[in-house]
Formats: structure tokens, C-alpha cells, sequence
């Protein structure tokens, strides 16, 4: 299925300015959806003046018209003339005669939208008329607040271009809390949704009837954070966004000023008690921390250890056992390594990009103070991973290029390199990498994967489900490849 943004530019010739304000009439149109119990259908006209549908959205407040999905339909001959009619006189049409669509009556009207005095668009409102009855208090204050909004985008008053966008989590829906105020900011209508969601702030009178304002400012604290865009959502002069606090309860406001001919005359408040959805935030918010705290200090504890094997290194007259005691050292600083990425991010995955490359600058540093060894980086991004193999593959890169220091370029010096490969699977995503040195090669009385490294990197390599080989490098060298199965990153992980 295309996108908006695709059938608008295969289907019209509108301009930047005229795309972007369709984007912002889609992004808000539930809202006239739920408001109207109605279908709505967003048409656009092409130069061969044949209208096509963009964009469709149902109410998620009554019965649904259409079970298909319109977007990519052409209007039949008589709906064109609605639309045009609409476009042409901008103004709202209504059908004369009911349609009749699957044995269902359909009452179809044709908004136009206006930006700047031009119709850019059609929007076809389609009602289900099989399940009108009696009309409840609530289901007259929809339908007006519909129409008001429905002249808006007639006058090219709605959306508002100035409303905020990427709030936070829980914006409040129709069918969340609906609270009508006039131009003075009093109540004339909410919804028992908007007010059970008042009184779970601490307010117990009437709401119908109030300034809302006043409701809310007495159920404040001194010492609560008051957002300065508060005033303005409360008595519906601005179409923002914002949240009150009020004995452990959290509810979302959300303002849509009504304006006829530019003048104010009332407001639509959208409420929502989202104080669920905070306490879940705030749990996860202090279990993140609760994590980064954990691998902060498991990054001290191994800096720790690792100081004492340093230390320990230094007292030792055994050759052997000293070099023993680096190479203990070297390790426990890799996984600390790990832990740290890992008490500076909020998920459970790493960059390990940052992770690799200190690594292997590590490694080489330390060796380049004996000779000149140099280091570069091909091929692809390790991206994220998940902290387990973060872990076992800083172990691994660590000792193959340890090893290509210390075997391949002692004493002669040269280049090591390491190339990666980032590639789907049918079990996910595989890594390949290739560690490379220009130096004395494999001696021939030495067998890969005899010492205590490459077995350490062997196991690794196994719980990862991957593979490994040692070959000569041409002309001179060796090259060492090994592959990972990477564990499923979370939904939100990034790679």
C-alpha cells in the first residue's frame, strides 16, 4: 500500500505547503471521525479532474460504512459532482438522497478543505444512518462539535497549524473524555468519561457548569510542577497539550479551539486519566537505572580486579606467571569494557562499534610501544548487539588481535586489520568478521587453537553458533574468519 505522501504526488499536482497541511488534516482526523459516528475519505483531484481517494479512516464511536478499504479508488460519476461542487463553491454539500450501500442507508456529505482561501481537497463524510436513533445528550454534543469542526476545514481554520507534536505517550481520544467549554473557559458539557478522569484528581462537585480552570487550579498543589501552557489549555485558547497531577492521579488535556470566521467562540477538550501509564513509565524509568547502577558498579568491581591482577603482575619473578597475570588483566578490562557501554545506555544492547574499536586500540597501543604497528577498519558496522554477545565477541576480538600482535608482528611490526559483515539469516542476522596481519605467518610447528586464547575463543565462538578457521595470508600473514549468530534484538533495538 503507498503512502500519503505517494498518492498525493501520483495523484496531484499541490504544492509543498498544501502536502503538509493534508499530512496535518489526516494526523487529526479521528478526531472528526469519532465526533461524527461517520466515515471520512479524503479525495484529491488530478489535472484529468478525476478524483481519487488518499486516505480513509473509520470511527472508533459507532458503525463502520465501508469494511474495504477506499484508498486508491476513483469517485464514481455522481460522487465527482458532490466533490466538485464542494471544491468549486467551497462550502459543504450534502446529498439530497440517501445511498443505500449493502442494504445499509448512508448519508454521504463533502467537506471541502481550504488552506489560504483555495480548496486543496475533499473530505466525503459517510454516516451510517441504520443505527441513528434518539439522540443522547453526549451524541448531540458530537455531532455539533463535528459540524463546528467541519466548517473549520471549510474556512481553513482546522487543523491548527500550531499544535505540538511528539508528546508523550496516552493522548487522549473521543472516547476517552469529551469536555465542551465556551469562549469564557466555563464547562457547558463532559462527558462521564471526562468526569470520572476529573475526579480522580481530588475534585468532587459539579463539572458542567464550572470553570474548568478553577476545578483544576483547586485541586493543585503548591509544590506540584505546573506546566506554563496549563492557562491556555484550560480555558481553550491554544490547541496545545499538557497534564495534571493531582493525588497520584495523572490526566492528559488536550485543547482544540472552535472559531467561526476567525472569532473564538468555545473550546473541545479531550481528557484522559493516563496515570496507568505514568506509574508503568516511572517503574521502567527506575528499572533502567536500577540496571545502568548494576553494570556501573560490575564495571568497577572488574577495573578492580583487574588493578589487583596488574599489581600482582608487577611482584611476580616468574616470567611466565607474569605474563600470565597481563593476559587475566587484559581480559577482565574487556568485559569491564562492556559493562560500561552498558551503564551508559538505557536498554539491554550495545554499540558495539565503540566497544570494538577501543578495544582493538587498546591492544595495539600497548603493543606499539615496542614497535610500529598500525590498524584499520573495513567492510560494514557491528551495530548493536544484545549484552551477551557484546560480551563473548569483545572476548574474542580482544584475543585474535592479541594474537596477531603478539605472534604475527613481534618484533617486525606491521599492519593488523578487521573486516565486518552484517548480513540477514534465516535464524537473524549473521556477523562475519575477518582479522588480517602482514606478519611471519603460522610458524609450522604450531597448530591454531593450542594455547589458552584461541580455546577461549573457540568456546566463544561455539555458544555464539558460529564457525572459525586460521589460513595464511597472502603473501604473508594470517588471516583468521569467524562467524555469529546474533541473538533478536529487542522491538525498539537499532542496528
Amino acid at each position: 500500500m503507498a503512502t500519503l505522501a505517494e498518492l498525493l504526488n501520483e495523484h496531484s499536482d499541490l504544492e509543498v505547503a498544501d502536502v503538509e497541511w493534508l499530512h496535518l488534516l489526516v494526523g487529526d482526523w479521528q478526531l472528526l471521525s469519532d465526533l461524527s459516528f461517520a466515515d471520512l475519505v479524503l479525495w484529491v483531484r488530478s489535472s484529468r479532474v478525476q478524483w481519487n481517494a488518499v486516505a480513509h479512516v473509520r470511527p472508533t464511536t459507532g458503525q463502520m460504512v465501508f469494511y474495504e478499504d477506499q484508498v486508491g479508488g476513483r469517485a464514481s460519476r455522481g460522487r465527482s459532482e458532490t466533490l466538485e461542487q464542494a471544491f468549486s463553491e467551497r462550502r459543504i454539500v450534502r446529498e439530497r438522497d440517501t445511498e443505500w450501500r449493502d442494504d445499509l442507508p448512508v448519508r454521504e456529505e463533502a467537506i471541502p478543505v481550504v488552506r489560504r482561501g483555495r480548496a486543496i481537497a475533499v473530505i466525503s463524510r459517510h454516516t451510517n444512518l441504520s443505527m441513528m436513533r434518539t439522540p443522547s445528550r453526549l451524541e448531540l454534543t458530537y455531532l455539533a462539535t463535528a459540524d463546528a469542526l467541519s466548517r473549520m476545514i471549510a474556512g481553513g481554520e482546522f487543523p491548527h497549524a500550531a499544535a505540538p507534536t511528539g508528546l508523550r505517550r496516552g493522548a487522549p481520544r473521543v472516547g476517552d473524555g469529551v469536555v465542551r467549554l465556551d469562549a469564557d473557559g466555563t464547562t457547558t458539557y463532559a462527558s462521564p468519561n471526562a468526569i470520572s478522569a476529573i475526579h480522580r484528581l481530588g475534585y468532587v462537585g459539579d463539572v458542567v457548569g464550572e470553570s474548568l480552570s478553577g476545578i483544576v487550579t483547586s485541586v493543585l498543589r503548591d509544590s506540584s510542577p505546573v506546566d506554563e501552557g496549563l492557562p491556555f489549555v484550560l480555558t481553550g485558547r491554544q490547541p496545545w497539550r499538557t497534564e495534571v497531577v493531582g493525588r497520584g492521579a495523572t490526566v492528559s488535556m488536550r485543547a482544540i479551539p472552535l472559531t467561526e470566521v476567525g472569532q473564538r467562540f468555545g473550546a473541545l477538550l479531550l481528557v484522559r486519566d493516563v496515570s496507568e501509564l505514568r506509574r508503568r513509565e516511572q517503574e521502567l524509568l527506575t528499572k533502567d537505572a536500577t540496571i545502568r547502577e548494576i553494570h556501573h558498579r560490575v564495571k568497577n568491581n572488574l577495573q578492580s580486579v583487574a588493578a589487583l591482577l596488574r599489581l600482582q603482575a608487577r611482584r611476580t619473578d616468574d616470567p611466565v606467571g607474569r605474563e600470565a597475570l597481563h593476559e587475566a588483566e587484559r581480559r577482565v578490562g574487556t568485559i569491564a569494557l562492556v559493562h560500561e557501554t552498558l551503564s551508559q545506555g538505557f536498554d539491554e544492547t550495545v554499540d558495539f562499534d565503540d566497544v570494538a574499536d577501543r578495544a582493538f586500540r587498546a591492544v595495539v597501543e600497548v603493543a606499539s610501544y615496542d614497535q610500529k604497528i598500525a590498524r584499520e577498519r573495513t567492510g560494514g558496522r557491528f551495530g548493536r548487539l544484545k549484552a551477551e554477545d557484546a560480551t563473548s565477541l569483545a572476548m574474542i576480538l580482544s584475543e585474535l588481535v592479541q594474537n596477531a600482535v603478539e605472534h604475527g608482528l613481534a618484533g617486525t611490526g606491521g599492519t593488523v586489520s578487521v573486516d565486518v559483515s552484517r548480513t540477514s539469516s534465516g535464524d537473524g542476522e549473521l556477523l562475519r568478521v575477518r582479522i588480517a596481519d602482514d606478519g611471519a605467518g603460522i610458524p609450522p610447528d604450531r597448530r591454531p587453537g593450542s594455547g589458552l586464547g584461541t580455546q577461549i575463543v573457540q568456546s566463544l565462538v561455539q555458544d555464539l553458533r558460529g564457525s572459525i578457521a586460521w589460513r595464511a595470508g597472502e603473501p604473508r600473514g594470517t588471516v583468521v574468519e569467524f562467524s555469529a549468530q546474533l541473538r533478536t534484538l529487542p522491538a525498539d533495538g537499532r542496528s
